[in-house]
Formats: structure tokens, C-alpha cells, sequence
């Protein structure tokens, strides 16, 4: 099903330049796995604790695309410059679960009905979960869409720039976190059988 993450490497180009520089100064992937997951629990803090003013929703989609740029930058500096290790892995793969929970909790604020942005949190982890499952069952690791990492901060940044431009949006976030909730169980299906599919042609 279609995702973001199919352009991914269209973005890896773009940030090629910038790779080389940081390979240059020394700075490894782990250290950019780090600042970006130490970065999204410092942004997800100032959203909770300034819920109410307009520059840190303003800011979020500029961060959220920082965000996936270190994304990039730490898997292109493990894979092509020798840093690949089992704790980079881990790093990773935490990063992830725990910058999504740090930048998408503070929603909680804006929601009539916060389990349902906590719903769509615990289903954001629930579908990284799923999809690191691919190498221990015999398939690759898995990003099938239609709600997947980059698909999800597509989808929170763009309401958080709605949320400046037209404040009354505001109520819709039920509907957005619902929504969201549902298309992250339709991706955990989709990894769960591609994963199955995949493994079972190996």
C-alpha cells in the first residue's frame, strides 16, 4: 500500500552532501540517532508545557522533517561508512518508538477524548513492532504504509500548521487521531502479511 517512505530515497539524495561533511567531523551514526530521539523528548516537553501558544505547533513540521532527515543521515552513515553495530540497531529502533510518543502525546491537550491520542501512539509502536518482526521470521524489515513513520509525521505536522492557521481545527483532532488509530491497525495487517508472504517464498 502506498507510504511516504517510498520516497525515501529521493530524500537520501538530497541530504548526500551533508552526509560526507559529518563523516568528515567524525560524528557517527549513533551520535545523530541520539541527538534526534534526545531532540524529540526536548521538543515533545516545550509542546506540553507551551500547549497553548503558537510557536512550538508552528515549528513542528519544520522539526518533524529535521527528524527524518537524522533519520536518514544515521542509517546512510552505518551502511556506507562501516558503522553498523547491534547497538545502533537498538538505538534505532527505541528512537523511533520514543520520539513518536514524545511529539505526538502532547495532542493530548488539543483532544476532547485523549485516549484516542494514545491510542494512535500505542498503534504507532504497535506497527514498528510488527515490522522489526521481519528478520526474525525469515522476511526484511517492514515499512508498509498507509501509516507508517513518515506517513505519520506527514499527517500530525500538517494539522499541527492547520491548527495556527485556523485555531477552530482544533476539534478536529478525534477525528484525526480516530482516523489515524484505524489506518495503523490496516498497516499492521499489511506488515504481518507481507512479512508472512515474504518469508514464506525464502
Amino acid at each position: 500500500m502506498p507510504s511516504i517512505y517510498a520516497l525515501k530515497s529521493r530524500f537520501q539524495r538530497l541530504l548526500r552532501p551533508l552526509l560526507h561533511t559529518l563523516a568528515a567531523a567524525g560524528i557517527s551514526a549513533n551520535q545523530v540517532t541520539l541527538a534526534a530521539m534526545l531532540g524529540s523528548l526536548a521538543y515533545g516537553a516545550w509542546l506540553w508545557l507551551a500547549a497553548s501558544h503558537t510557536l512550538p505547533w508552528l515549528l513542528l513540521p519544520l522539526f518533524l522533517l529535521l527528524r527524518m532527515a537524522l533519520n536518514a543521515i544515521d542509517g546512510m552513515l552505518a551502511r556506507e561508512f562501516g558503522q553498523q553495530s547491534r547497538l545502533g540497531a537498538i538505538l534505532n529502533e527505541v528512537g523511533d518508538v520514543v520520539s513518536d510518543a514524545a511529539l505526538y502525546l502532547p495532542f493530548c491537550s488539543l483532544s476532547s477524548h485523549p485516549a484516542l491520542v494514545v491510542l494512535a501512539v500505542l498503534l504507532a509502536m504497535l506497527t514498528e513492532f510488527v515490522g522489526i518482526l521481519g528478520p526474525s521470521l525469515g522476511s526484511t524489515r517492514r515499512y508498509d504504509g498507509p501509516m507508517g513513520k513518515s506517513d505519520r509525521a506527514f499527517c500530525y505536522g500538517g494539522f499541527a500548521l492547520l491548527l495556527v492557521i485556523a485555531p477552530a481545527s482544533a476539534g478536529y483532532a478525534d477525528w484525526l487521531f480516530g482516523s489515524s488509530a484505524l489506518l495503523m491497525l490496516l498497516t499492521v495487517f499489511n506488515r504481518a502479511r507481507a512479512i508472512l508472504k515474504e518469508g514464506h517464498h525464502v
